[in-house]
């Protein structure tokens, strides 16, 4: 039998969580959903015979709240109660990737719409999904999502879903919505939505104390940020050498490589961001996908460094207009990280902005300033 909501218990019990009802009724709902996903009969069964067609699946959950509210621990208890072979958990954005690399597939056989045997083999493969941290950015992903889905439920395949957006949010003010409002309306019929937005933000907990502006970079530095990765992100000891990359779209079909991206946690190197020629868009697109970045090997700036230290600016006003935390590695501390340079005088703000990104205050704030 599933057990979801015991193991949900014995955490609380062990004070690895503390009491939370909000938690404790997803607990529940998912612990059901996986009793009723082992009740469906298997394929091929005296049961499945008996119906004369597929079994009805469950559609799903989908499960959204603030960073930090214990989505991905639930889904991961969810996930490991499963006692189904067919059972895959993927990061929304490489389970599109592979949706795209199969559509392309399709589309050179020319064969009618490319969806329905991208939806069949997928069904074919899976019977549950678990996706962590729903986000449409982009207009393809939103065109195909509620085509793509509909067939998914209708070829019993059930789906849970992490966010950090009620579904009415997704994909706000995004190019070409209206073809992505079905999605919106499948996932409030078909789906049961739960909201986690209790008191105690786990993530920032995990932080502690920890300083958020080291000096000077180097291995010391560098360890401290890489334990501050894995308690953010809770990824396991012995996969650490696999932590996974993403490719981010910023826009004009252009895409900026994350060496590692994990439940919205972003590491990069200062050359990387500020290094190569980069503007706005692509500041916007890093502070919009994650809730956290770090950022190793700040140099200290001088006048040579004036196209660096004017895009560190615009990344640094990204950042904190979205409200995102940032711990850095660098050479000097904000004061004195740009002394002389073209720029000089704007470079104040930043300061002033990388000293208030440093304060509980700002750590206490949510992802996107909720």
């Amino acid at each position: 039998m599933p057990n979801v909501f015991v193991r949900y218990e014995a955490l609380v019990a062990a004070g690895e969580l503390k009491p939370d009802p909000e938690q404790a009724e997803a607990a529940r709902r998912l612990d059901a959903l996986a009793t009723e996903l082992e009740a469906v009969p298997k394929r091929g069964s005296v049961l499945w015979r008996a119906l004369g067609r597929r079994p009805d699946a469950p559609a799903g959950i989908y499960l959204w709240g603030g960073v930090g509210r214990g989505k991905s621990m639930l889904m991961d208890l969810f996930f490991g109660s499963v006692h189904m072979r067919r059972k895959r958990r993927i990061h929304f954005l490489e389970f599109m990737l592979d949706v795209h690399a199969r559509l392309r597939v399709e589309r050179e056989k020319e064969i009618g719409d490319p969806i329905l045997p991208v939806a069949a083999a997928i069904a074919e493969e899976v019977k549950v999904l678990c996706f962590d941290e729903i986000m449409v950015t982009n207009s393809p992903d939103a065109m195909i999502l509620s085509r793509l889905f509909t067939e998914l439920l209708r070829e019993g395949v059930t789906v849970v879903m992490t966010s950090n957006r009620p579904p009415r949010d997704l994909y706000k003010d995004g190019l070409n919505r209206e073809h992505f409002l079905p999605f919106i309306d499948l996932i409030e019929t078909k789906m049961q939505v739960l909201a986690l937005n209790g008191p105690v933000d786990y993530r920032r907990d995990r932080l502690g104390q920890v300083e958020t502006w080291l000096v000077p970079n180097g291995p010391e530095a560098t360890a401290q940020l890489s334990a501050a990765f894995f308690r953010l992100t809770d990824y396991p000891p012995e996969d650490r050498e696999h932590v996974p990359s993403e490719e981010l779209p910023v826009g004009g079909g252009r895409t900026l490589h994350v060496p590692k991206s994990l439940k919205g946690v972003a590491v990069f190197s200062f050359k990387r961001l500020c290094g190569e020629a980069r503007g706005a868009a692509d500041y916007l697109a890093v502070a919009r996908r994650f809730h956290t970045i770090i950022i190793v090997g700040i140099p200290k700036l001088g006048p040579e460094n004036r196209n660096e230290a004017a895009r560190f600016v615009s990344l640094i006003d990204a950042l904190y207009e979205h409200k995102v935390k940032l711990l850095a590695a660098a050479d000097a501390s904000p004061a004195g990280l740009y002394e002389r340079g073209d720029g000089r005088f704007e470079f104040e703000r930043t300061v002033s902005r990388l000293e208030e990104m440093g304060s509980e205050a700002y750590l206490e704030l949510g992802h996107g300033g909720h």
